[in-house]
């Protein structure tokens, strides 16, 4: 059988009950943390600016939820203005080994597919978690391989698993699920080059992915056909956008798996709003500033270590990342959002949905520098560590060998919780705050979808 085959096969014979329960109840935690962070962005201009553009001046038809507004709209623009939302602030979770964004694409196909085909909050919790299962595997086959290529691996390979999961809630046939992921596969996008000028593009990319997935599952349905090779053929996902010529062999490998080693478990969830890469330094510098009281103006220089699979996205070029120009630019910054915790200027939403980059940030960020990590075990870890010279001549060090949020340092469903009301105000403010988190957590799998997205919409 070929790759999507056996994925379809694993998909179509999935039932509810035979997801573990402790994975379940995750993928109902990663569901709340995407719908919260979603939610969070969308008061963004530029994320206020493309819903008016494809809702607004368009027909309100099709039932589905766009996060943080009371419009409604068909399945595929509510997939890609919610993937959209949900990346916008580099604040949603990651799989680290395999460097995916699973919720940011998964979450907004399956809510689309699942309000279009009006399925039940079981349903939406299965679709989440096989997606989530087939995504890590994606990019488990080809690790940092996507990026060396300058592709990101939520969008190239999310396409196809959004196609996947939304044909599901659509009820499509063997067959049609296999031609969903191999038309997908022709939509595939996102590449790097926004870092170069901090372009807002990047967050498009796990919201495109799920479009592509929606629209997919509706032309599989249409009986348009795609190649059932699409990850290991000849010019499949493999070949085209990595660099690794055992991926598809390893991917083969990884597939044997599914329904016996569940990696959601392995997901971790960002604490910060900004480039996950950076996170252990902001760690890092919070150990040093809660430990020290010496004054600022007392630092002569900070001499960071960085992993050098890390440090393309947020060390190159230097210059350009101790100068800043947009916000956007400055969430993978390393010297910029390193200098805000020792400005203690707080690293919130509000911040990089701001106007302007803030002045003494960076000014400070002169004082900071980078050199390779060695022995760095990226992206298994994602590792810090930082040297702070003062003026008297002074060091001193700090480490952080893997980042809180992970499952080595996992961050309590507590902390989720809290993250999730600091996101939603909106929510609060209209009495529903409460209603969505009970909804999410502990709502029974019969219950219809309906029911949140009329919380959501209201």
């Amino acid at each position: 059988m070929t790759h999507s085959e056996r994925i379809a096969d694993f998909a179509l014979s999935l039932r509810q009950q035979d997801i573990p329960s402790h994975v379940a109840q995750l993928a109902r935690l990663h569901i709340l943390d995407a719908l919260g962070v979603g939610i969070a962005a969308s008061v963004g201009e530029v994320q206020q600016r493309m819903t008016k553009s494809l809702v607004h001046t368009h027909s309100q038809v099709g039932g589905c939820t766009v996060l943080g507004h009371s419009v409604q709209t068909h399945s595929s623009h509510a997939a890609l203005l919610n993937g959209s939302f949900i990346h916008a602030l580099e604040y949603d979770d990651t799989h680290m080994a395999s460097i995916v964004h699973g919720s940011a694409v998964l979450v907004p196909a399956a809510l689309a597919a699942a309000e279009q085909h009006q399925l039940s909050l079981g349903e939406f919790i299965r679709l989440v978690a096989i997606g989530w299962e087939v995504l890590i595997r994606v990019g488990l086959a080809a690790p940092g391989a996507f990026q060396r290529r300058g592709f990101q691996v939520t969008s190239v390979g999310g396409a196809l698993v959004s196609a996947l999961i939304a044909g599901l809630a659509a009820g499509l046939s063997r067959t049609e699920l296999v031609w969903a992921q191999g038309i997908a596969g022709s939509q595939a996008s996102g590449i790097f080059e926004f870092l170069n000028e901090g372009s807002t593009v990047k967050a498009l990319h796990p919201g495109w992915a799920a479009h592509a997935g929606v629209m997919a599952a509706q032309l599989a349905a249409a009986g348009m056909t795609g190649p059932s090779t699409v990850y290991e053929g000849r010019f499949g996902l493999y070949k085209t956008y990595t660099d690794e010529p055992l991926a598809a062999e390893l991917h083969a490998q990884q597939l044997s798996t599914l329904g016996q080693k569940w990696m959601l478990s392995d997901a971790a969830f960002k604490l910060f709003p900004c480039c996950h890469y950076i996170h252990p330094f902001l760690e890092a510098a919070q150990q040093f500033v809660s430990e020290h009281a010496l004054a600022l103006q007392d630092i002569d220089h900070i001499e960071c270590s960085v992993p050098v699979g890390a440090a393309a996205i947020i060390c190159e070029p230097w210059e350009r990342k101790q100068h800043p120009l947009v916000l956007n630019e400055a969430k993978y910054s390393l010297p910029y959002c390193m200098s805000l915790v020792f400005l203690k200027i707080p690293i919130t939403p509000q911040h990089f949905l701001s106007a302007h980059v803030h002045p003494d940030a960076v000014a400070f960020a002169q004082k900071i520098s980078w050199i390779p990590m060695k022995d760095a075990d990226f992206p298994n870890k994602f590792q810090a560590g930082i040297q702070i010279r003062f003026l008297n001549g002074k060091t001193v060090s700090s480490l952080v060998d893997q980042v809180k949020g992970s499952t080595e340092r996992p961050a309590s469903q507590n902390e989720i919780l809290d993250k999730f009301i600091s996101n939603t105000p909106s929510l609060q403010e209209r009495d529903v705050q409460q209603q969505v988190m009970d909804f999410v957590l502990n709502g029974h799998v019969d219950q219809k979808l309906d029911t949140l997205s009329v919380l959501l919409s209201s």
